[in-house]
């Protein structure tokens, strides 16, 4: 498809739009959330070696990951780069990432009795909150995401850099893995307030939706 422009050019419409969703596609923040997904492999990988490198290595891409998630979304609004593959892969990213890492620390025995129900708590809220955004994200309704729920993920997130450290942060700090767990179960009670919350907020359109 072309049309005539200001100059009484021919232009190509759908080059142009190849060429935008190409620029979309590899923009700085959309890049940064593809490293972070990236991460999580190699996140995983750190279990498999030996000796207290394999903690360091690990708490290291994981903050490396995170510092990616602050910097995608400032890039994204200072650039006004923000785009739909962006917003959808974003959350993805962020739930691949702690996943791994609580499933790897929980094969590890660094979580382990009855600090796997936190680790359980935690991924089922996201499970059902996923679910809950999915749905309502057919009728077009959004559910905007709370202050709480923005510190529900920060101590998620300190949480497990302790618990990654684990015994290796230990020997410098004696009660690096036990500040870890403690945090994991404030993480776990804030998760499954927020969850309530938002199921509270979401529930009057999902009890009033029809086919």
């Amino acid at each position: 498809m072309t049309q005539i422009d200001d100059a009484g050019m021919e232009v190509d419409l759908g080059a142009m739009d190849r060429a935008a969703r190409q620029r979309m596609v590899l923009n700085l923040p959309n890049l940064l959330t593809y490293g972070r997904i990236a991460a999580v492999p190699a996140l995983v990988g750190c279990f498999f070696l030996k000796g207290d490198l394999s903690n360091w290595l690990a708490l290291a891409i994981f903050i490396t990951a995170g510092v990616t998630d602050v910097l995608d979304g400032y890039f994204a609004r200072a650039w006004e780069q923000q785009s739909s593959l962006g917003r959808m892969l974003d959350p993805i990213a962020d739930k691949l990432l702690v996943s791994a890492a609580l499933l790897m620390l929980a094969a590890q025995q660094t979580i382990a009795g009855w600090s796997l129900w936190a680790g359980v708590i935690i991924l089922s809220r996201e499970i059902l909150v996923s679910g809950l955004r999915e749905f309502l994200a057919e009728v077009q309704v959004s559910v905007p995401v709370t202050t709480l729920a923005k510190r529900k993920t920060f101590m998620q997130l300190l949480a497990i850099g302790f618990l990654l450290a684990g015994t290796a942060g230990d020997k410098i700090f004696p009660y690096t893995t036990l500040t870890g767990l403690t945090l994991l179960w404030i993480s776990a009670l804030l998760t499954l307030y927020t969850g309530y919350d938002y199921f509270r907020a979401g529930m009057r359109h999902i009890m009033g939706y029809k086919d």
